[in-house]
């Protein structure tokens, strides 16, 4: 499906809707994180810090699941599955585009030294339910 993020996935990226990142961690057992989302086109947008699980977990497996539950609708929800990659570029000015977003100021509670990541998926295969 690797291509144009159906409506409703854009539309929940674009509000500020929380959603729940699974990773796959080294005994195959998932992981799963609550984080803020943005989007660049049909990829979507994370955040975390070097040196994390979800970092590791990513560089070992790409795989990636992500869980946006609609706040307005408690039924609805979307599932994405896709694959992942990590970079530096740009992981300060999301943090800070993120963190707008959903508090109104900019990232204030990163550790002395420490390197944002930008978490990029590309979605494989979405789920619409409701």
């Amino acid at each position: 499906m690797a291509g144009r993020l159906p409506e409703p996935v854009r539309a929940l990226a674009d509000a500020r809707t929380y959603v729940v990142l699974a990773t796959v961690q080294a005994d195959g057992s998932p992981r799963m994180t609550v984080l803020w989302v943005d989007r660049d086109e049909d990829e979507l947008l994370l955040s975390t810090a070097r040196g994390r699980a979800k970092e590791r977990d990513i560089a070992r497996d790409p795989r990636v699941g992500l869980m946006f539950l609609d706040q307005d609708d408690p039924y609805s929800y979307v599932e994405v599955r896709g694959t992942a990659t990590l970079t530096e570029q740009g992981g300060r000015e999301l943090i800070d585009r993120l963190s707008l977003k959903y508090t109104g100021d900019i990232y204030r509670w990163d550790d002395p030294g420490e390197v944002r990541l930008v978490i990029r998926v590309v979605a494989d295969r979405v789920l619409t339910v409701g």
